[in-house]
């Protein structure tokens, strides 16, 4: 029992600690020690209470849920996982280390869960269809599981080629906590020198990165569970993916889902201009700056194409 738990605690610290301990784990089993920290993060959003509220808090709040969710849809997504643009080996590295400060794991992790999940979709394989183990189940329920932990990486191995990508995918953890620290000592940093900020250390660790983190964990994880559920179809997929303008304006375009499984590939998922597609937008931005390039479009034939009506 204490070895198990030792191990546990471990893995917090280095996701390859006893990696074959996840995989001995009957289906759906999960390690509560080792969620231990997801479920900190919830808990500490009560700390609003105590540490209050500052207009300074809340830019620096929005502020980093905008950044990370961009790296998450932009790069998590649209980039490791479906290689959409392309871009260096340096800016994937950058935004490999902004996207785990968003506390999802690593981009390596992400990636080959996710090309997993498009060759599963709905089906009994997918890891978090809500047609398939329930809507708790494939909000969160699957990234809390212990035979989810280990990277597939043999669904990332055009990336995994990258030794500061593995490396930042064993150790994720590290980002996030580097990410709390600076937050605390830049809110002390304006508490002393700027006081007219009315802010501090804790509200800033507060509101800036666990109300941050939480607000980015369950609009992400709503594009696994609502939008399978809920929306309008506009292509007739394998799976029961849907269209869902709310959802696409929180996560920055990934709302566009039933687009997004018709051609997984294109770095636009909003397919008509009418589609507000912020990731997008931004993605535009840094091709512009001869950051990335080659951004992938959706055939208009393919996008065209009207076989559905539900």
């Amino acid at each position: 029992m204490l070895k198990s738990i030792t191990a546990s605690l471990l893995q917090w610290f280095d996701t390859q600690h006893n990696e074959n301990k996840a995989r001995t784990h009957q289906p759906k089993q999960i390690d509560w020690v080792r969620v231990v920290p997801f479920i900190g993060v919830h808990l500490a959003c009560l700390g609003i209470f105590w540490v209050g509220f500052s207009k300074t808090a809340l830019f620096i709040c929005l502020g980093l849920y905008a950044l990370r969710m961009f790296a998450i849809t932009g790069f998590y997504h649209r980039y490791f996982s479906h290689r959409a643009f392309k871009t260096n080996r340096f800016w994937q590295c950058v935004f490999g280390i902004i996207g785990a400060s968003a506390v999802q794991r690593g981009p390596l992790w992400w990636a080959a869960h996710h090309r997993d999940h498009h060759v599963t979709s709905d089906q009994a394989e997918d890891k978090h269809s809500p047609h398939q183990h329930g809507f708790l189940w494939s909000h969160c329920g699957w990234f809390l599981a212990s035979e989810n932990f280990s990277t597939q990486f043999k669904r990332i191995s055009d990336f995994a080629r990258f030794p500061e990508l593995r490396l930042l995918d064993r150790f994720d953890i590290f980002v996030p906590i580097l990410l709390a620290v600076s937050l605390f000592f830049l809110g002390h940093f304006l508490q002393h020198y700027f006081p007219g900020l009315h802010t501090s250390g804790s509200q800033l660790l507060i509101w800036g990165f666990f109300v941050s983190t939480v607000i980015t964990f369950h609009a992400t994880f709503a594009i696994n569970s609502l939008t399978h559920v809920f929306g309008k179809r506009r292509y007739a997929t394998k799976d029961q993916s849907r269209n869902n303008l709310l959802l696409a304006l929180i996560t920055f375009g990934e709302g566009w889902h039933n687009n997004h499984h018709h051609f997984p590939g294109a770095a636009r998922q909003g397919f008509y201009w009418w589609e507000i597609d912020i990731t997008y937008y931004f993605l535009c931005i840094l091709s512009w700056l001869r950051i990335i390039h080659d951004l992938k479009r959706v055939p208009p034939m393919m996008r065209d194409m009207r076989d559905v009506h539900a």
